[in-house]
């Protein structure tokens, strides 16, 4: 095996894997206090599932064999017979490209953990999560980075996960947030830690050079081509909504350049390997506008409560960052595409192609995802009692919280006297 380049993907699937628990803290951060243990571990007892799933029938479903060009075969349950030794092309273990590809499996439902916070049952959310990775995930990973799939054989661009992470991941996260309805109270959901928030987009955002230069499976040019141009596409997302803000909000906030950092990741995602750093800037303008468009103008008009806008970021984000991959690709950053995007002389053919596969990404997942709620809340109650969630989802599914207040109250109750002054003050500021 070509040393360099397994050293480097070890660091990438590690970087990758990084991710999910960096997705806890962004997300434990944005909701209300009621329910940042559910949330977190919501997404982060994701990692146990889908290693196991993937082992078992995953990766043969996404990469062994073809059926339709729709979906592998399992040839070999939980890899029994698989030769892991064996190199891929750029000479890494298949053990090590199987590690890398597992680790996208864990982030991608992770990120609609966080349209649906605060008011879905913890059991069916689960269950979902395993049907939707048998049904949807592995069925687009092959469709999109098989050699064999029908995306890939149409020609589309997907650098590392545009179509098959985010547009996926955001149209699901649409998905259930309509059949979940509106949330009681959303307007009570303040933001229980904000440092939190910082620190996940920070994890996040180290996390995504694994995601999108470890994409190019080996220490090579491509590589520290897709990691300029996410660092480029990042920074430009994160100024465009700092302007956004200041003109339109005449307020800067600290959730919000945060979302529009992952604007920026998102929307370089699809096209990271296949641009210039001009490319990039553009790519994480636009993407940036169409996200913040969404997220401050549609979704109010729309009245699908999408609690931590994981479709306003990750699905319109996503969206605009594949379609205009068929702008802005070329072939002086990646001679193994075929041809050139619009802007640069390869006329209006790549442009369609990313387009069709969008759509056609957007509309798959829309149906399989109705498909799975329509036929899984027959047997699992989808959306918690009105009493659970105003009392939060810590307390009435989990029996645990964030903030442990039972040794400060005990305290107080067994001294009430000496708190009386500062209760009466806290009373009138409560009434």
């Amino acid at each position: 095996m070509n040393a360099a380049n397994s050293a480097f993907m070890v660091l990438s699937t590690i970087l990758v894997l990084f991710m999910t628990p960096g997705l806890a803290f962004f997300y434990g951060g944005l909701v209300s206090k009621r329910n940042v243990v559910s949330t977190m571990l919501s997404v982060f007892v994701i990692c146990g599932i889908a290693i196991l799933l993937f082992i078992a029938v995953g990766y043969e479903l996404a990469f062994n064999g073809d059926i339709g060009g729709v979906i592998g075969k399992v040839d070999h349950f939980f890899l029994g017979g698989v030769s892991l030794t064996k190199l891929t092309t750029t000479k890494i273990p298949e053990s090590l490209y199987f590690l890398f590809e597992m680790m996208f499996a864990i982030i991608t439902p992770a990120l609609f953990v966080g349209a649906v916070v605060g008011r879905i049952r913890f059991n069916f959310l689960l269950v979902f999560i395993v049907f939707w990775s048998l049904l949807i995930y592995y069925p687009m990973v092959h469709m999109v980075w098989s050699a064999n799939g029908w995306l890939a054989r149409m020609g589309v661009l997907d650098f590392a996960g545009g179509t098959v992470v985010h547009i996926n991941a955001g149209v699901t996260a649409y998905v259930l947030s309509a059949f979940l309805g509106r949330r009681l109270h959303p307007h009570q959901d303040q933001p229980y830690n904000l440092p939190w928030v910082l620190c996940g987009t920070a994890i996040l955002w180290i996390g995504w050079y694994g995601f999108n230069a470890g994409s190019a499976l080996a220490i090579n040019q491509l590589a520290v081509t897709a990691m300029l141009t996410t660092t480029v596409a990042t920074a430009t997302s994160m100024v465009v909504w700092l302007i956004l803000e200041m003109t339109i909000r005449k307020q800067v906030s600290l959730a919000g350049i945060c979302t529009g950092t992952l604007c920026g990741l998102v929307g370089i995602t699809p096209a990271a390997g296949y641009v210039t750093v001009g490319g990039a800037f553009w790519i994480g303008l636009l993407a940036t506008l169409a996200s913040y468009g969404f997220v401050h103008v549609l979704k109010a008009r729309i009245g699908i409560d999408d609690a931590l806008d994981a479709f306003g970021c990750h699905g319109v984000a996503g969206i605009t960052g594949s379609i205009l991959t068929g702008v802005f690709a070329t072939r002086t950053v990646n001679r193994t595409i075929v041809e050139n995007g619009l802007l640069y002389g390869g006329g209006w053919h790549l442009l369609g192609i990313q387009t069709l596969a969008t759509g056609i990404t957007i509309i798959l997942v829309a149906i399989a995802s109705a498909a799975i709620v329509l036929v899984l809340r027959r047997f699992v109650a989808m959306r918690v009692s009105a009493t659970d969630e105003r009392v939060g989802l810590d307390e009435s599914e989990h029996g645990e919280h964030a903030e442990n207040t039972d040794e400060y109250s005990t305290e107080i109750g067994q001294h009430h006297k000496e708190f009386a002054g500062q209760l009466a003050h806290f009373n009138r500021h409560q009434s």
